[in-house]
Formats: C-alpha cells, structure tokens, sequence
C-alpha cells in the first residue's frame, strides 16, 4: 500500500466518522420547528392569572414557587436552544440531549402545572393556557427527538 493510499483511506476513515455523527431529522425536523415556535408563542401567554411566561422566566413573579421556573428553563434551554443548535449542527448527540432534556422538561411542566393546582394559596390562581401549551408542545417536543434520536 502506498503513501497515497493510505492517505486516501484515512481521509475516507475521517469521512464516515463524520457521517456516523451526524442524524438526518427529516420531516419531523418541521414538527421540531413548529414546536419551537410554539414554546416561544406560549411565553406570551399568561401561564397562571395574569402573569406571562416571559415573566416567569425573567423572575418577576416570584410568589409562584421554582417550579414554574424551572419549567421556564428547561422548556427553553431544551425546547428553544436546544432543538435550535441540533437542527442546525445535525449532531445525533445533542438529538440524544434533546429528547432527554425534553422528557425532563415534561416532568417539571407537570410538577409546574401540579404546583399550581395544590399549593395554591388564598386567592390563587391555577394554570392558564400558555402553561398547559407548553407542557403538551414539550410532550411533542420530548417525541419528536426521540424519534430522531434511535432512527439510527
């Protein structure tokens, strides 16, 4: 085997690890981008009274309890950021982060949306539809990497 040759194999060695890197989200790459957009619009909603997602994330509500923020971070560091940077890069890893931080973020969406149906003091108000959209656009969000993720 030459120089050349070896070269050649190499450089085909480094081209197949690049490619068994990568995922292919297809169509449901549009689903993933629609629920994005989704999580974004449900921040503009109220979330529980007359408070907006928006101010929940910045913590300008503070007498509703961490769950709802943490439901706001991790919606939007796995539903936005998250899914924004694997559909851009492609990386069957960061698809693996998603669909797992996305079932994460099911998980405290729920304890959100439980958080304030129980413990709710006097007065009170429970969850309104931009809480309740962003729990079932993650749930969609949650699915949809999954898919991505064990396609391969």
């Amino acid at each position: 085997m030459t120089d050349q040759d070896r070269a050649l194999d190499a450089e085909m060695r480094g081209i197949a690890r690049a490619i068994e890197r990568r995922t292919d989200p297809g169509s449901t790459a549009v689903t993933v981008s629609v629920a994005v957009l989704v999580v974004l619009g449900s921040l503009a909603l109220p979330w529980t009274g007359s408070v907006l997602g928006w101010q929940v994330l910045a913590g300008l509500a503070p007498d509703l309890g961490v769950l709802p923020r943490l439901f706001t971070f991790t919606s939007v560091g796995i539903g936005v950021v998250g899914s924004a940077l694997a559909l851009s890069t492609r990386w069957w890893a960061l698809a693996w982060v998603c669909a797992v931080g996305s079932g994460i973020s099911v998980v405290t969406g729920v304890w959100a949306v439980w958080s304030r149906q129980t413990v709710v003091l006097d007065g009170g108000t429970g969850p309104h539809v931009g809480l309740i959209l962003a729990v079932v656009t993650m749930v969609v969000l949650a699915a949809s990497w999954s898919s991505i993720a064990l396609r391969r």
